[in-house]
């Protein structure tokens, strides 16, 4: 039951595939609700179906069966115009690898999802610029994404998922191609923006260290979403 408590609501969430030996199912009914403001980690093997999970729940994907919710709005109900408009409102997506534009400037890559939604490029920059500061790299503004380094990428990433001020933020192994030291920086970012910006994270990850930090974990198993 969603109540306003709730970011996220998912229920009984199937997902099927399509092989040419025979029909795959990687989720089997997961049910998930997630408290506004909590941080969360969905940990299991390789290939077990954690990004599938996060890009149905994110609406990137659609589930074969169930429903999802976020903010109290069915993501089942809209059509693609008005999911990829709620995505870009509603919900940041941090992903493995960075996906920065590389032929816009840090800067530049935070203000696009701004921009898109309507904001005038004058308020995305002074906007941009904040997050900048708040994730400690305002000295970089201007620098493209080959000229910074695989963190500063990540935490750029990241800005740009707040770009909208979403009410939820998806990260799907935000720190699987860092070094131990900068993927610990990252995770920190996270726990900080978490605790004074209040945003709400669910995070798929295969580092323990991360797992340990959010509030509450999961894990999946034989398909099914199983808390720890």
């Amino acid at each position: 039951m969603m109540t306003d408590q709730h970011i996220l609501s998912a229920h009984d969430i199937h997902r099927d595939f399509t092989t040419l030996q025979a029909p795959l199912s990687v989720l089997k009914g997961v049910n998930l609700q997630l408290k506004r403001y909590e941080t969360a980690a969905i940990t299991g093997a390789s290939g077990i179906g954690k990004s599938t999970l996060l890009h149905i729940l994110g609406g990137l994907d659609s589930p074969t069966k169930g429903s999802v919710q976020i903010d109290g709005e069915e993501l089942r109900n809209k059509s693609e115009d008005a999911l990829a408009r709620f995505r870009n409102d509603k919900v940041g997506f941090v992903f493995q690898f960075h996906y920065l534009l590389e032929d816009f400037s840090a800067l530049e890559n935070i203000m696009i999802p701004m921009m898109v939604a309507g904001r005038s490029k004058a308020e995305s920059k002074v906007s941009a610029e904040l997050l900048m500061e708040l994730i400690g790299l305002i000295d970089r503004r201007d620098h493209r994404p080959a000229q910074l380094s695989g963190g500063e990428q990540q935490r750029i990433a990241v800005a740009r998922a707040l770009a909208n001020d979403p009410q939820l933020v998806i990260a799907d192994e935000p720190s699987g191609n860092l070094d131990h030291t900068t993927g610990n920086k990252l995770h920190e970012l996270m726990m900080k923006l978490n605790d004074e910006k209040k945003i709400t994270f669910l995070i798929a990850t295969h580092n323990q260290e991360l797992s340990n930090r959010c509030q509450r974990q999961f894990k999946i198993v034989d398909g099914v979403l199983h808390e720890c």
